[in-house]
């Protein structure tokens, strides 16, 4: 079966993009599973299935931004235990300027 792919507007928030693909990129290139997203004043507040919550500013430019839209990463956390379908999933998603979703935050603030 082929893999379906899946398009994502290119420059949208980090939150947005975050809390629809729950995925998160650490700094030493380990992608970890996101559990919760929670808006906060100056960012957003981030939970991962192993356990890390840490705070987070909200920047398109960002380095996870960049990174989450380039698929840079090392290698998946086996705590978090990220399932083959989500990555899958993830490698099937096209970042593209011309077409995609637009993410909007719907029922939240």
């Amino acid at each position: 079966m082929a893999e379906t792919k899946r398009y994502l507007r290119k420059r949208q928030n980090l939150l947005a993009m975050v809390d629809k693909i729950k995925l998160w990129p650490s700094r030493q290139g380990v992608l970890h599973g996101v559990r919760e997203v929670l808006p906060t004043a100056g960012g957003f507040r981030v939970t991962t299935h192993c356990g890390l919550v840490f705070s987070v500013r909200d920047s398109p430019n960002s380095r996870a931004a960049r990174w989450l839209r380039a698929k840079q990463y090392a290698h998946s956390c086996p705590a978090c235990r990220v399932p083959d379908w989500k990555m899958s999933k993830y490698g099937a998603t096209v970042f593209s300027k011309q077409m995609g979703r637009m993410l909007e935050r719907e029922g939240r603030e």
